[in-house]
């Protein structure tokens, strides 16, 4: 055998080690990150955990109806609870959870915006909960949906509604991605918590923590199958981009201290939309979704005077 058949034989079998090493690797990240399996991504405190089994028994027991809606694509069924205020009104607020997150791990904050007189429709999102679907969306696809919720609420609740959109985590990444269609008219205001800037950058960002990896190829490859599987390019799915068409006006809070949604993000999505009716909070020694936890009273009170100012 001659020398250059030797090295053309070396190099193809170097080729296919290497596309087979992406291929698997691009299956193994969208099952990790895409698929609802079993993790340990644990970021909440003791004291986070305590108020939210407190909260999650009052969910359980408050006056609440279940709502369903199709979802935008896929033909899923979708779940939200939906808590009526005390005394009737026509302002709704709308609540995202979180990463491998469901209605009730929202019982904090659907607790917090009931005590200030809010109806709250808080749905599972696909993939999630009692939602069908097999695989999260990080907000992208589920943007879709809660327009969907909010005209939901439009139809039940009345013509006159007025909306607030609230999210923390993927589902403040979800309020941004929501902000850049065209929502109804109801719609009046967004409050997002340490979403991030784009699924890219995140997912990226975990990818290099987690396995100390590059985004490149790998990130990439796991976007075709999660287009293959999930039926959308989390590539495109961008906070940034959506908030440059946002009209409304938005409050963004981030811990301080947020290592698993860096708080450089904030400062790239604030800056993204062109709103003079914007706020900024990085709430000094908060980590991830931390900030309630941390400023109970101070969150509720800057939260519900932002809400109040444009639901009235």
């Amino acid at each position: 055998m001659t020398t250059r058949k030797k090295w053309t034989i070396a190099l193809i079998a170097f080729l296919t080690v290497i596309v087979i090493g992406v291929a698997g690797g691009s299956f193994y990240l969208y099952h990790f990150a895409f698929e609802p399996t079993p993790k340990v991504l644990n970021h909440s405190s003791s004291k986070s955990k305590s108020k939210l089994k407190q909260n999650q028994a009052w969910l359980k027991r408050v006056n609440k109806q279940t709502w369903h809606e199709t979802s935008a694509t896929d033909h899923l069924k979708l779940v939200a609870d939906y808590v009526p205020a005390a005394h009737r009104t026509n302002k709704t607020i709308i609540v995202a959870h979180g990463y491998m997150g469901n209605k009730e791990q929202m019982a904090s904050y659907i607790r917090l915006w009931h005590r200030q007189g809010y109806n709250v429709l808080a749905p599972d999102d696909r993939g999630n909960g009692q939602s069908q679907g097999d695989y999260y969306g990080f907000g992208w696809p589920d943007r879709l949906d809660y327009l969907k919720w909010t005209r939901q609420v439009i139809r039940r609740v009345g013509q006159n509604s007025q909306i607030g959109l609230f999210g923390v985590s993927m589902g403040g990444a979800t309020v941004m991605m929501m902000s850049g269609e065209k929502l109804p008219s109801q719609v009046k205001a967004i409050i997002e918590d340490c979403g991030y800037t784009s699924v890219g950058d995140e997912l990226g960002y975990e990818l290099n923590q987690l396995y100390h990896l590059p985004k490149f190829p790998l990130l990439y490859t796991a976007s075709w199958v999660a287009q293959a599987k999930a039926h959308f390019n989390f590539m495109t799915a961008s906070s940034v981009n959506q908030l440059k068409k946002n009209k409304l006006p938005i409050f963004f809070i981030h811990g301080a201290k947020d290592t698993f949604v860096p708080t450089k993000m904030v400062y790239q999505n604030y800056h993204a939309t062109t709103v003079k009716s914007k706020q900024l909070w990085v709430v000094p020694g908060a980590g991830h979704a931390e900030s309630y936890t941390r400023y109970p009273q101070l969150y509720q009170q800057k939260v519900s005077q932002f809400m109040a100012k444009y639901l009235k």
